[in-house]
C-alpha cells in the first residue's frame, strides 16, 4: 500500500504512513488566481493498492473536489485500488430529506467517490453511521471517543462525569466512561429542524464538586456547547473540560466556550485547529491493516 496525504491533512498522511510503514506520494499542489487546484502525483501509483488520506473540513467545497481530484487520477493513473481515508465526511449531517424538495447531500457525496474509483471509505465519528453503510460503498466509521478520553487520563484526571450532547449521544459518554471510571450522563438537546437553533432542557444533574468532561462529535459554531457548559457551570462541578473529535470552532467559538466556563477544550486531528492534539493516525493505521469490509 501507498498513501497519498491530500492538501488538507498532509500532516495527518504522513502519520499514518509512518506507521503502516508504508510509502508516501507526494504531490504538487497549486490554487490558481481564480480559485481552482492543480494537483499533479510526482510518482507513479501504476497497480498500486493507494490510500489518500484527505479531510473534507472546511472549507468543506474544495477539500471535497481535491479529493475526488485525486480518487480519479489514481484511478486513471492505473492504481490497483484506491481507498479514501476521511477523518471528517463533510455534508454526513444532511443524511435525510429534513423538509420536502431538500438535498440529500450525503448521498451525493457518495455517488461521486464512487465514481471517481473510490472502493472503500474510512471516516470518523460520522454523524449518522448506519446512513454510511447504505450508500453502495464499503464504509467503516471508527470512534476517537476513546483516545480523547485517554488524553485526559494521561493529563491524571480519574473519576470524571462524562457527559454526551442529547440522548442519541449517550453511547460516547459510555464510551468515554470506559477509560474514566467515574459517572455517565446526557444533557437533554432539542433541535429545531426550521431554524437550526438547539436549546438545553432543563434536567439537573450530580455533578457538584466533580470534574465533568463534555464529549460532542463536532463542534462548529459552538452555540450548543456554549449552553451546555453553562448550564453545567451552574450546577457547582470543580472543572469542566470540552472534548470533540471534529473541532471546526468556527468564529469565536472556541473563545466562547471557553468564557462559559470551560477549563480547555480538546480536539483531534481530522481538522486542524488549535486544540488538535489527539491524533486519529493509530486509528485510521488500524482500521487499513484489517480486511476490506463488505457491504450488506
Amino acid at each position: 500500500m501507498i498513501v497519498i496525504p491530500g492538501p488538507a491533512s498532509a500532516e495527518l498522511g504522513h502519520r499514518v504512513a509512518e506507521l503502516l510503514k508504508a510509502k508516501t506520494v507526494p504531490i504538487e499542489f497549486k490554487r490558481f488566481p481564480d480559485g481552482e487546484s492543480r494537483i499533479r502525483f510526482e510518482e507513479s501509483v501504476e497497480n498500486e493498492e493507494v490510500l489518500i488520506v484527505q479531510t473534507t473540513g472546511p472549507p468543506q467545497n474544495e477539500n471535497l473536489v481535491h479529493l475526488l481530484l485525486m480518487a480519479d487520477n489514481a484511478k486513471d493513473m492505473g492504481a490497483k485500488s484506491v481507498d479514501a481515508a476521511v477523518p471528517y465526511f463533510a455534508y454526513a449531517r444532511q443524511d435525510k430529506r429534513f423538509r420536502p424538495g431538500e438535498v440529500f447531500s450525503v448521498n451525493t457525496i457518495a455517488r461521486l467517490l464512487r465514481a471517481c474509483g473510490v472502493s472503500r471509505i474510512v471516516t470518523v465519528n460520522s454523524h449518522n453511521p448506519s446512513i454510511l453503510g447504505q450508500l453502495g460503498l464499503p464504509v467503516e466509521d471508527l470512534s476517537a471517543i476513546g483516545l480523547l478520553a485517554n488524553h485526559f487520563r494521561e493529563l491524571g484526571l480519574r473519576n470524571v462525569f462524562c457527559l454526551s450532547l442529547g440522548k442519541k449521544g449517550l453511547s460516547m459518554a459510555v464510551e468515554a466512561n470506559n477509560a474514566l471510571k467515574g459517572e455517565y450522563d446526557y444533557i437533554p438537546t432539542k433541535r429545531d429542524h426550521m431554524t437550526g437553533g438547539v436549546t438545553i432542557e432543563n434536567k439537573p444533574l450530580p455533578v457538584k464538586n466533580k470534574d465533568v468532561a463534555i464529549f460532542d462529535d463536532v463542534i462548529s459554531s459552538g452555540k450548543t456547547m456554549i449552553k451546555a457548559v453553562q448550564w453545567v457551570k451552574e450546577q457547582n462541578p470543580r472543572r469542566i473540560y470540552v472534548a470533540c473529535v471534529h473541532p471546526l470552532l468556527i468564529g469565536d467559538a472556541e473563545e466562547g466556550i471557553l468564557k462559559g466556563g470551560a477549563e480547555s477544550i480538546v480536539g483531534t486531528d481530522t481538522v486542524s485547529s488549535s486544540v488538535s492534539v489527539v491524533s486519529v493516525a493509530p486509528l485510521i493505521a488500524e482500521a487499513m491493516t484489517k480486511p476490506r469490509p463488505t457491504l450488506h
